[in-house]
């Protein structure tokens, strides 16, 4: 997994995308870049960049109108604006065929770690509220009005954006895509901006792999150890263990490990891995593991909830797990000093 850290904004456009009018409304010049607007436009690349829903993807075979207009970009055979304005009516028309709502689009060129990107960030409106005032029979009048005008602000996140590698040889690896899918009225999630504008298929890559081997361990725990704390805690601590150690996890050699002589455990956990799109080899993102196994969150028995750092977690000083012979377990909590109450 590429993690962008360094961000060089070389210009920023903005274009509105009204699509209850014919037309996009768009500029003929580019964002001034000033401190506040350089702010702005680095948050939202920064947060989108650092999404966990980000995806890896690559530009579909065949004619591709996005995929035309970035090459175009990229020998020069146009500028940042004329691209901007070309990406922007692809967007509009999509969008108007998908009935989709307005918004603006922010175009981003900027230079990383990684190479020439440019981002297309879709910035849905906000609701916010202000005050209207009329005169009725010579007496003044406020209220309270909803608009959807606003553009999100620099802490909020963004649904859909894509970030396009300008420099890549080849279509591998090249698109980085955030679509967080939301319903239409009718009910039916969007997928128009995949499958219309970017036109691209995704790929995992290792966070994606990481997250899902998580999320598949936990759901395998929940249906075929819940009879048995003892059991269930056991094979928790061997993957968080396995997760903070290597560097990959080898599903053969884990089940070996652990459930040594049942094949029914064995040939269970490895069928559900195989469903869950996991290879027998896992490749495992250390950046993205070393932030989600700070701390660990024990629901219990419904009734209680724990939140413990992965320090105090490992210390048998401060925390420990006993066995009580019969598959339940007694979590205690030693050597404490302070608490408060919340």
């Amino acid at each position: 997994m590429e993690y962008i850290n360094d961000i060089s904004i070389n210009k920023g456009i903005i274009h509105i995308l009204d699509t209850s009018i014919e037309e996009p409304i768009l500029t003929e010049f580019p964002l001034a870049l000033g401190e506040e607007v350089q702010e702005y436009l680095l948050k939202h690349l920064k947060k989108s960049l650092r999404d966990e829903e980000l995806k890896y993807g690559v530009f579909n075979e065949g004619e591709n109108i996005l995929k035309t207009i970035i090459d175009n970009y990229r020998y020069s055979t146009i500028d940042f604006i004329s691209m901007s304005k070309a990406i922007a009516q692809n967007l509009f028309a999509v969008m108007k065929d998908n009935c989709a709502g307005p918004c603006d689009v922010l175009i981003v060129d900027f230079l990383t770690e990684y190479g020439h990107i440019v981002g297309i960030l879709k910035l849905d409106y906000i609701k916010n509220y202000a005050h209207s005032v009329d005169i009725v029979d010579e007496k003044v009048g406020i209220k309270i009005i909803e608009q959807y005008s606003g553009l999100p602000g620099g802490g909020q996140k963004l649904q859909k954006c894509a970030f396009i590698k300008v420099t890549e040889n080849d279509n591998a690896h090249r698109l980085m895509v955030l679509d967080k899918k939301v319903k239409n009225p009718e009910g039916e999630e969007e997928t128009y901006f995949v499958e219309k504008f970017l036109q691209c298929d995704f790929f995992q890559n290792e966070r994606d792999m990481t997250k899902s081997f998580i999320q598949s361990a936990e759901k395998w725990t929940q249906e075929n150890l819940k009879e048995s704390a003892d059991d269930a805690e056991a094979f928790r601590r061997t993957i968080r263990r396995k997760l903070q150690e290597d560097d990959e996890i080898k599903i053969p050699n884990l089940v070996e490990e652990f459930f040594k002589d049942s094949m029914e455990s064995k040939a269970s956990f490895s069928q559900y891995m195989e469903k869950a799109g996991l290879q027998e080899t896992v490749a495992l993102d250390k950046e993205y593991l070393e932030k989600k196994l700070k701390r660990a969150r024990l629901k219990i028995d419904k009734d209680i909830d724990i939140y413990i750092n992965q320090d105090a977690y490992n210390d048998p000083l401060r925390f420990e797990i006993k066995r009580n012979g019969d598959g339940t377990i007694n979590m205690v909590i030693k050597n404490i000093s302070n608490y408060i109450e919340k």
